[in-house]
């Protein structure tokens, strides 16, 4: 499987780190980004390389040569004049005649790669995008994915005043199908995410967002070149990638992130309380996965669809977004054992193992995303929440008061 990488920026933007080598050369730690991305499909088995290079692409050949000091194979393709992410695909289509990769040649990044090809084969993706939360998804790509994962709409920046999503970020790193060249316009420059995508969803193809947590960052402007190099300085780079497992903070959500409302059922109702888009971000900053982990019975009442569940979590995620915080998951059971209600719905009306204080949300998550329960927190502020942290094996279990401004913050100060 052949890894295209898109090495052909001039790094305006980054200009006044090194303005006198390519940009997917400027060093991080000694190492220039390209080298860290070979590095990283060489371990898990990639060896075939496209190299798309443009303005100073001589610099990037005469240090990687044919890739045989890696222990790989490198080939180039030199733009005489930029095509953008996506306008050179035609030109080397008849060297991709099957599934393979496309790396931004600008990106940080320790990624499973195994595990996004499986996700991609399993579901038979013709073009699976790398997303994830971030925070600043207001100025960034958002990708908008179904329950089972299939791509419904690419929403590009800069987004309405009144735009509500989930927190789920292009991160530019893709699986794609040969097919996707026949969407790319010959001789002309033409970007994936603006263009090509767009055309692939109005056919039908089968996209896919895989979601994940792990790291990955562009390093276009100064700012974020200086944190992408303190990142890989000290490790956390390399301890987000998936086969490593994760402490998590869960965190209940009504009464401890958004103020209680009882059985809130509407977008509107929703506000944060004070504290908690920082006490989160404090998480996202130590490098601890955010899950949210909620018992909703207001489906099975019928006092909301599950549509509109969704729309509550993403605004909520807009809210924190807004905050620079971001949630990595939500895990909701919909279920209440009691039936009796007139408008119920009965389907919903079941035992299950998920209602808190049952463990199965907490459980699933673990499973889903390599947690270690035994290095894991959960705050809640309920019997009901500690019990199911209990259930679960977590050992980190805090209550705390309703509604008092600040709470989830003082606590999770005093812990993280």
């Amino acid at each position: 499987m052949k890894i295209v990488i898109i090495a052909g920026g001039q790094g305006t933007r980054i200009a006044s780190v090194n303005s006198e080598i390519p940009k997917a050369m400027i060093p991080v730690n000694s190492k220039p980004i390209l080298e860290y991305q070979v590095e990283l499909a060489k371990r898990y088995g990639f060896t075939e390389f496209i190299f798309i290079i443009g303005h100073l692409g001589n610099v990037i050949k005469e240090y990687f040569g044919d890739g045989s000091k890696w222990g790989v194979s490198i080939i180039y393709y030199h733009e005489e004049m930029p095509l953008g992410t996506a306008g050179a695909m035609p030109v080397i289509q008849y060297l991709l005649t099957e599934d393979f990769f496309v790396f931004y040649g600008d990106t940080i990044m320790d990624i499973a790669l195994d595990e996004m090809l499986k996700f991609h084969k399993e579901h038979q993706s013709e073009a699976t995008l790398f997303v994830h939360p971030n925070d600043h998804p207001y100025d960034s790509d958002i990708v908008e994915i179904d329950s089972n994962n299939r791509l419904i709409q690419l929403h590009l920046k800069p987004h309405p005043d009144n735009f509500i999503s989930r927190n789920l970020v292009n991160a530019s790193l893709f699986i794609l199908s040969p097919r996707v060249i026949d969407y790319v316009p010959k001789d002309q420059k033409v970007n994936f995410e603006k263009h090509v995508f767009p055309k692939c969803l109005a056919e039908g193809m089968r996209m896919y967002g895989y979601v994940s947590a792990e790291y990955i960052k562009d390093m276009g402007t100064p700012d974020r070149y200086e944190k992408v190099c303190r990142d890989v300085i000290n490790g956390k780079v390399t301890r987000l990638n998936k086969k490593y497992p994760r402490a998590a903070v869960f965190l209940d959500r009504d009464g401890v992130i958004n103020k209680e409302v009882k059985f809130l059922h509407r977008a509107e109702q929703l506000e944060l309380i004070r504290g908690a888009a920082e006490a989160i971000r404090l998480i996202n900053q130590k490098g601890y996965l955010a899950i949210v982990i909620t018992n909703q019975p207001v489906i099975a009442r019928n006092m909301c669809t599950l549509e509109e569940l969704d729309t509550i979590h993403a605004t909520l995620e807009t809210l924190l977004g807004k905050e620079h915080a971001y949630l990595d998951a939500i895990y909701y059971c919909p279920h209440h054992p009691d039936s009796g209600y007139p408008e119920e719905r009965k389907e919903y009306k079941v035992v299950c193992n998920c209602r808190k204080p049952k463990p199965g949300m907490i459980l699933q998550a673990a499973k889903d995303w390599n947690i270690d329960l035994s290095q894991s927190y959960l705050v809640g502020d309920s019997e009901t929440d500690i019990q199911a942290g209990q259930n679960a094996g977590i050992r980190g279990l805090y209550k705390i008061i309703q509604n008092e401004p600040d709470s989830l913050l003082k606590q999770l100060s005093s812990l993280l």
